[in-house]
């Protein structure tokens, strides 16, 4: 039944679960139920800094821009109006400097001192960026302890395991973005240190890239790796030598060697990624005042030292007028855009005054510059509903009016703000306004008004990933910049008694196409998702909409597991042809994880689930946990099953017997086999034969204990350091069958270990995965048939987490984990 398409788009559609899960486990505080109580929370934060008698009036002001689809990022959202000492800000940049302890000769924080910075923005909060150039390389002359550094790389080893220590507000984990210079010595070491499995975690890296050196690989030219600090005695001998300018020369090599190198963990790593520093010194509004070389976790904002990101997007579906068609010719409300935008401004800019800051660095440098992040979330939706293709002309056509139409509703905007409230200290209008920044750019009438009031606000706008705030406020919009990942898939979520349960989560535009009437099951040609676009049009888009924004813009290129390594490199010098400040890729590959089988093999899902469902028993006591002093005399029931998986090593092989005593299941005479006995038969060869001989007698005694099932869960969460073993499959909702993946050989038997019992328990009638999970829905047209593998999903357990639009995103349940 077709709905009336007057109707606002965020009033066609009831909540889905995922936004009513997502708000009340991250925004909703003690006492608030639901949605309007939250924004009535924030708006009368963000109001509070107004002149006394003006308070009520803007806080109806924003209350209204709220409903209008002018979000705050996820801090604000969080914690605006609330007791907890928590920084508004979602991101800083914070320096460190070349000595242990106190400041360096440049007056930046030691790398101690840097250390303490970064744990207490982390613990109030916020995500950090850095810069590690300035930490002289491995092998330099330390004179005060005649010893020689130790590098960049091995201080980054400090701020990782710092930041897995420290829990931020919220119980949100520190994001951190390192950066290191192109032409660092330890840039090698840097590029190839996230090689090794479990490196920098917490980390997100990337290389600060010159356009000196981006012309040397076009002209095949030597690089040298320099630094201020002195090399030692040794590496001086072996040819490092001082410039003219007072830089140390520690090595020159073939400029393709290091490209290639970057090009390569690239393209098998998904990092590192790539910042174009010259570009975000150009076109820096204050390039006259301030020196950038670093970005915020997600690298949308680049920032110098002590700078922080005060985001809020824009809902772009919001604005969309006859969606896709239905009652009239769709259009955008520009006007109305405009003015939510304006006010987005003013609220930003209080926010610097309403929150907490973790340093008073922090609070100096803001308030001289008073930096804000107005954004947008929702484009690959807003440009479906148009009826336009995002990976087409008319798309990035679209997209660009919407951002010069932001970025001059904000311009005007701060103007009008700095008339009131006054301009920022360090505004200088020669400077703000000279040839080459991205302020000279603006149309003339602004440019006057800027040079005749000042302006408010240093910098106004920045595309950010928006994570979980489009999962709570936007009704799973398609996140910031990006097109939608995948039309819908099936969210696992625990419940409090240890069950999971399943929903749909379905993407704005999809499930609002099917209420106004649409069919799914075919759907128009203008609803194409990032899969199913070439890595040329994601880079378009981009190019489309960075000339109007003034930092920067955070979005994933997404690449096809085929796609060619020479191809791959030449994306990277099409983004620095464009004029863009950076770029990030993900590739799915055998290192990272394979693109996701669509097997046949029901039987491993089917283990899976039932591995999971805890045995019930209407028994008093529960025969499977009692104690069983001794193995009963006499032969057994017995199963031998063959385990294959593989490792880095290649295949293995291995046979083990798992031997079951029938137990009674409760009233009557029925039983139920339970495991007791676990062995492997001798004669196989391998490194591992004892180890695993050995734990099979422990789990035979922890089987006649009653304990078997959490001893077999503990060897699910060993993990060792030679990289994922595979062994088995789940399935999907949807039927198809995702390769399992285990952090170890050990959690890969005991994966095959609960199969064999599972099976077993089966035959007695015990739950099974689609009896657990309900009926498959069927694969919709247009959705991705592969997920993308990686980390393991903290939700799901499928080793599906990728790092998407600045997120760490699960690929196989939609679970979102930390944002920068």
């Amino acid at each position: 039944m077709k709905r009336d398409s007057n109707l606002r788009p965020q009033d066609l559609t009831q909540t889905q679960p995922i936004s009513q899960d997502v708000l009340a486990e991250k925004y909703l505080k003690p006492g608030e139920t639901g949605v309007e109580d939250l924004y009535r929370r924030v708006a009368r934060a963000l109001a509070s800094v107004e002149n006394e008698a003006e308070r009520a009036k803007w806080e109806q002001v924003f209350l209204d821009n709220l409903h209008a689809g002018a979000i705050g990022a996820g801090r604000i959202m969080s914690a605006a109006g609330t007791d907890i000492q928590a920084t508004l800000i979602n991101c800083f940049v914070q320096p460190v400097g070349d000595c242990i302890q106190g400041v360096d000769d440049e007056g930046f924080p030691g790398i101690y001192e840097a250390l303490r910075e970064a744990a207490e923005t982390m613990r109030r909060g916020g995500g950090v960026g850095y810069d590690f150039s300035r930490i002289r390389p491995k092998g330099a002359e330390v004179k005060g302890t005649h010893s020689m550094a130790s590098g960049p790389c091995s201080y980054i080893n400090v701020f990782d395991q710092s930041c897995s220590t420290v829990e931020s507000a919220g119980a949100r984990r520190g994001a951190q973005m390192g950066v290191l210079r192109i032409d660092h010595p330890d840039v090698m070491e840097f590029i190839t240190a996230k090689r090794t499995p479990g490196r920098w975690n917490n980390f997100n890296v990337s290389v600060g890239v010159s356009d000196a050196f981006m012309e040397a690989v076009g002209q095949d030219q030597p690089w040298e790796l320099v630094h201020k600090a002195k090399p030692s005695a040794k590496l001086i001998e072996k040819g490092a030598y001082q410039r003219a300018d007072g830089q140390w020369v520690y090595q020159t090599l073939a400029v393709r060697e290091l490209w290639d190198t970057i090009m390569k963990s690239a393209y098998d790593f998904a990092e590192p990624g790539i910042l174009f520093l010259d570009q975000i010194g150009t076109d820096n509004n204050l390039n006259y005042c301030e020196t950038i070389s670093a970005t915020n976790p997600c690298g949308e904002q680049p920032l110098p030292p002590y700078g922080c990101c005060d985001l809020g997007p824009v809902i772009l579906t919001r604005f969309v007028r006859n969606p896709f068609g239905f009652g009239g010719e769709p259009s955008f409300d520009f006007e109305s855009f405009e003015k939510v935008v304006a006010t987005q401004v003013r609220a930003l800019d209080n926010v610097l005054d309403v929150t907490f800051w973790p340093l008073p660095q922090q609070r100096e440098e803001s308030a001289a510059k008073r930096r804000i992040g107005v954004g947008f979330t929702g484009m690959g939706n807003a440009l479906a509903m148009l009826c336009q293709r995002y990976d087409r002309e008319e798309g990035r056509v679209t997209a660009a009016r919407i951002a010069e139409r932001m970025r001059n509703a904000a311009y005007t905007a701060s103007v009008a703000l700095a008339q009131e409230k006054g301009k920022f200290p360090k505004f200088d209008a020669k400077g703000y306004l000279a040839e080459g920044t991205f302020a000279s750019r603006l149309p003339d009438a602004i440019k006057a008004q800027i040079r005749k009031h000042g302006i408010r606000n240093s910098h106004l706008l920045s595309i950010a990933p928006t994570g979980t705030v489009s999962l709570a406020f936007a009704d799973n919009a398609s996140n910031g910049i990006e097109p939608p990942f995948s039309w819908m898939y099936r969210r696992k979520k625990r419940e409090s008694d240890g069950t999971t349960s399943e929903y749909a989560v379905e993407d704005h535009a999809w499930r609002l196409y099917r209420e106004l009437g649409g069919d799914v099951n075919n759907l128009p040609e203008y609803f194409v998702n990032a899969l199913g676009m070439t890595a040329d049009e994601h880079i378009g888009m981009m190019q489309a909409v960075q000339p109007f924004v003034d930092t920067a813009i955070s979005k994933t290129v997404n690449v096809a597991a085929d796609y060619p390594f020479d191809d791959f490199k030449n994306l990277y010098q099409q983004a620095w042809r464009a004029h863009l400040k950076g770029m990030a890729t993900y590739r799915p590959n055998s290192i990272l994880g394979s693109v996701l089988d669509t097997g046949s093999a029901a039987t491993d899902a089917a283990a899976v689930a039932a591995a999971n469902v805890p045995v019930a028993s209407a028994a008093s006591v529960d025969p499977m946990r009692t104690v069983i002093e001794s193995r009963p005399k006499g032969a057994l029931s017995a199963v031998a099953d063959k385990i294959e998986y593989w490792t880095q090593e290649g295949h293995n092989t291995l046979y083990i017997v798992v031997s079951f005593l029938p137990v009674p299941a409760g009233e009557g005479e029925a039983t139920v086999d339970r495991a007791i006995e676990f062995f492997m038969p001798v004669g196989q060869s391998g490194e591992s034969q004892q180890w695993i001989t050995s734990t099979m007698r422990i789990l035979s005694l922890a089987a006649r204990g009653g304990f078997l099932e959490r001893a077999l869960s503990d060897m699910r969460k060993v993990a060792w350091d030679r990289g994922p073993v595979r062994l088995g499959t789940y399935q999907k909702a949807d039927g198809t069958h995702v390769p399992m993946w285990h952090d170890s050989e050990v959690a890969a038997i005991a994966f095959a270990l609960q199969n064999i019992i599972a099976r077993r328990n089966e035959k007695a009638g015990a739950t099974t995965a689609q009896a657990t999970t309900g009926s498959a829905e069927p694969e919709l047209p247009g959705m991705p048939t592969s997920v993308m593998a990686g980390k393991k999903c903290p939700e799901c357990g499928a080793h599906a987490m990728i790092r998407k639009d600045g997120c760490d995103y699960c690929t196989s349940c939609g679970h979102l984990g930390s944002c920068g």
